[in-house]
């Protein structure tokens, strides 16, 4: 595998400038976004009191699929992430195909949660919610990350843990006083509904484990990537189980009418904090869901880098700013496509498209974890425990959760992987390996 770490006679390339930690951060801010202020109450309405179970179950099942990626992760070094895995395996097209999806994933949630992040700033400012308010902060937050973006990979890291650390502590606070105002009776006396859907629940709730996967695409900015990945994935993962199910028990336990409730986490602080609890969830929202913004910012410019680094895309995106070192061409072109789509709305039919891509991102990972371990029994810094057991076991239940979407959903995500393969398909000839 190539090294892409600068040398005195190597070309410009990316600059290893992350640590352990910013890993973890990125991953935290990756996962937790704008579902946790939504899915207590929709999870409650499926499960009633057995909810927390469904946060765990569903865990347990992106675990499996984290120590995939973690071990994949720790055989590359280079940027790409689930792109690179598949390539290496499976070849360019389906490479392509798959780094494809996950980009159209990637930026149609930026785009969602750039709208949910206005409804939330709307309890502050309620002008910013429609007309030109409304697409001035949208292009100005845009803007903003994109410039901290082409600042450098340091900066952005940098960021981004501030964000992490900001709404972790936000909601773990949210938990730990809501613990002593939790009516515990309602678990007690409360059963599970008789036409409870344990497998709609958890692919409902599935989604917001997810995001973990942009963590491994930006590997050639970590400075021991091979090492350090894996390990930010297994902390940030634990991070956001805890937290979910922790806050799962508290809405259930303070607000009543949970299934009812629009902004779940605003009405129960609200019940057991009073009025000011509103505000202060509104903000810890915002925070979170900007944490979210700028993971992507900064991950999905390094996929389509990896495409051109391929040559599976044109040149300019694999641009590299003369001072900072980072894919300025990518950068300036996600920055104006994700604005245009949140302003427009038009993001709206993508969204569907990122349920099923991810989970083909998740399938191709471990689908390939058996190969590479056949392939380079070494090689490796981190091991799955008990060989292919675990691959496949993630392989399994990420084809169960598909079977539980919508065919709409599958048929969308088809159109995504047409439009993908007709772009690999034009891409100029003497870009072509």
């Amino acid at each position: 595998m190539m090294n892409v770490t600068q040398t005195s006679t190597a070309k410009p390339s990316l600059l290893r400038a992350m640590n352990r930690w910013d890993l973890t951060g990125l991953a935290i801010n990756g996962i937790i976004g704008a579902g946790i202020f939504g899915l207590p109450s929709t999870a409650a309405a499926m499960l009633g009191a057995a909810s927390p179970i469904a946060f765990v179950l569903c865990a347990l099942i992106v675990y499996l699929v984290v120590l995939c990626f973690a071990e994949a992760a720790s055989r590359f070094t280079e940027t790409g992430g689930p792109y690179l895995y598949a390539r290496a395996i499976f070849g360019s097209f389906i490479g392509f195909e798959v780094g494809w999806s996950a980009w159209v994933a990637r930026l149609s949630a930026f785009a969602a949660n750039s709208n949910v992040m206005i409804a939330y700033l709307g309890f502050f400012v309620p002008q910013v919610t429609s007309g030109l308010p409304r697409t001035g902060v949208l292009i100005a937050v845009n803007a903003a990350l994109a410039l901290i973006n082409i600042r450098g990979v340091r900066i952005s890291a940098l960021v981004g843990d501030i964000f992490a650390g900001t709404k972790v502590l936000g909601l773990l606070l949210f938990a730990m006083i809501g613990l002593f105002f939790v009516d515990w009776k309602v678990f007690s006396a409360a059963a599970i509904p008789a036409n409870a859907n344990w497998g709609g629940a958890i692919l409902v709730l599935f989604y917001a484990f997810t995001g973990f996967e942009a963590t491994v695409v930006p590997a050639a900015e970590a400075k021991r990537p091979r090492s350090d990945m894996g390990q930010a994935l297994i902390l940030a993962m634990g991070i956001a189980a805890v937290t979910y199910v922790s806050i799962q028990v508290v809405a259930l336990g303070t607000l009543p009418n949970l299934a009812e409730s629009q902004r779940p986490l605003a009405d129960a602080g609200r019940n057991f904090l009073g009025p000011i609890a509103g505000g202060a969830i509104s903000l810890v929202a915002c925070i979170s869901i900007l944490g979210n913004l700028s993971n992507i910012a900064l991950i999905c410019p390094r996929l389509t880098y990896a495409f051109a680094e391929r040559r599976d895309f044109p040149a300019f995106f694999g641009r590299l700013h003369r001072r900072f070192d980072t894919p300025v061409g990518s950068i300036v072109f996600f920055a104006v496509i994700a604005s245009i789509l949140a302003i427009s709305g038009t993001f709206l039919w993508l969204a569907t498209v990122s349920v099923v891509a991810r989970l083909v991102n998740y399938l191709v990972t471990c689908l390939a974890v058996p190969i590479l371990q056949k392939r380079s029994p070494e090689g490796r810094d981190y091991r799955i425990l008990f060989g292919p057991v675990g691959p496949i076991a993630g392989v399994g239940l990420c084809v169960w959760l598909a079977m539980q979407s919508a065919l709409r959903d599958v048929f969308a995500f088809g159109v995504a992987c047409l439009v993908g393969a007709v772009l690999y398909m034009a891409r100029p000839r003497s870009e072509i390996l």
